[in-house]
């Protein structure tokens, strides 16, 4: 692929991951007050709604990662990167025009059938990376991810302002666009003489799993330190604003601020920074470390003293992104052209797996030790266990290198 086509081809994928990540930020600013308009319900019942929808959407995304991955090694990564882009633009739609709850779960489930596009995403940047740019070009998906949900909070707050519909409207206006933009720009990056028949039985999530497992071990364990990974990860994802809310009494505008800050320190490391530190120190290395930084900002966060030590804490925390391009450029250059979206797949898996039980047992965590009547208070205790969570996770990916 030519230079100048291939860096059109990162950007387009890079914009694919941002309207990705753009829906699930518009959301949260969002979807509780569209639940209270279409239910008529309460900010209580609302969020119970929340859970399920979220819930439905982590379960698409993991039956369909897999068989997206699949797909996409059998007839090539444009075709289903744009039926994606497309499938989120109805989704959008749909969710703009919803009268009533039950058609947000039809929105979230054609959201989740299409946000596993991520998989044939990331097999596409393998595709046409090399070497020490391969964990570079996927530092890319980490800061397209930061870009789209600071841009998708901002976007959901201002347009909610104008109108509680709009944003909605925004965002599938923009994957429309980026649809139209790739079915006339987009080249294919997998050549037909690298293509895979399809199979079913490749596109069960948990068997695809179970076959990287079986083929390569060492593998397979950085895998399970990537799931553990994730899981921590959504600690911090989904539990700081009632964190902040429980212990500092911050307000919204509060919490938005440092939500920017964060996005903006992600999007310095995983856009800039790692395009240095894996030449000059390699990949496992660059994986060990952000390991060890996702513990550290952790620990500090959960005995934060005081609010305005988050936006030091987080900066430890956010170095831990380091871990995840790498990671993925690591496995991705152990297996061969023609499974890379199978290899992408059980990324994603893994990633639908911690949205289901992430927020669920970190939420769990925070409500028993912040309830009336705990014997102990302490609002940090999820941050806390996220930490044990990473430590575990380094001894497993330094075990897998030994084993590689």
């Amino acid at each position: 692929m030519a230079k100048t086509k291939q860096s059109a081809a990162l950007g387009f994928i890079f914009i694919t991951i941002f309207i990705d990540v753009l829906g699930l930020g518009i959301i949260i600013p969002v979807l509780p007050k569209l639940l209270q308009l279409l239910g008529h319900i309460n900010v209580n019942r609302a969020s119970e709604y929340i859970g399920w929808l979220t819930f439905v959407y982590a379960t698409m995304q993991l039956i369909f990662a897999s068989v997206m991955g699949n797909l996409s090694d059998r007839y090539g990564r444009r075709p289903i990167l744009l039926i994606s882009l497309f499938g989120f633009g109805i989704d959008y739609v749909v969710m703009a025009f919803a009268p009533t709850i039950a058609w947000l779960f039809v929105g979230r489930t054609i959201a989740g059938i299409c946000g596993a596009s991520t998989s044939t995403a990331t097999a596409y940047i393998a595709d046409i990376s090399t070497g020490s740019k391969r964990a570079a070009n996927f530092g890319m998906v980490g800061a397209a991810s930061a870009v789209g949900l600071i841009f998708g909070i901002a976007l959901g707050a201002y347009l909610f302002a104008i109108n509680i519909r709009l944003p909605f409207m925004a965002a599938g206006a923009f994957a429309f666009a980026n649809g139209l933009y790739g079915l006339f720009v987009l080249p294919e990056s997998l050549a037909k003489e690298h293509r895979r028949k399809f199979e079913w039985s490749r596109a069960n999530p948990f068997l695809s799993l179970q076959r990287i497992y079986k083929k390569q071990p060492a593998l397979a364990g950085l895998l399970g330190a990537t799931a553990i990974v994730y899981i921590a990860q959504k600690a911090v994802e989904y539990l700081l604003s009632s964190f902040v809310y429980e212990k500092f009494s911050w307000t919204p505008a509060s919490v938005g601020t440092l939500g920017i800050f964060i996005g903006i320190v992600l999007v310095a490391i995983q856009g800039f920074l790692i395009r240095y530190s894996v030449p000059k120190f390699g990949q496992r290395r660059n994986i060990i470390a952000g390991l060890i930084f996702y513990a550290v900002g952790l620990l500090l966060i959960a005995f934060a003293g005081q609010g305005w030590m988050l936006y030091l804490f987080m900066v430890p925390y956010c170095l831990g992104g380091l871990s995840g391009p790498a990671l993925q450029g690591f496995a991705s250059a152990k297996v061969a052209k023609n499974a890379q979206g199978e290899m992408q797949g059980a990324f994603a898996i893994l990633n639908s797996l911690s949205l289901i039980i992430g927020p669920l047992l970190f939420s769990y965590v925070f409500f028993f030790f912040t309830k009336n009547g705990s014997a102990v208070y302490f609002p940090g205790a999820p941050y806390l266990l996220a930490c044990v969570l990473m430590l575990i996770s380094t001894f497993i990916a330094v075990w897998s290198f030994k084993k590689t």
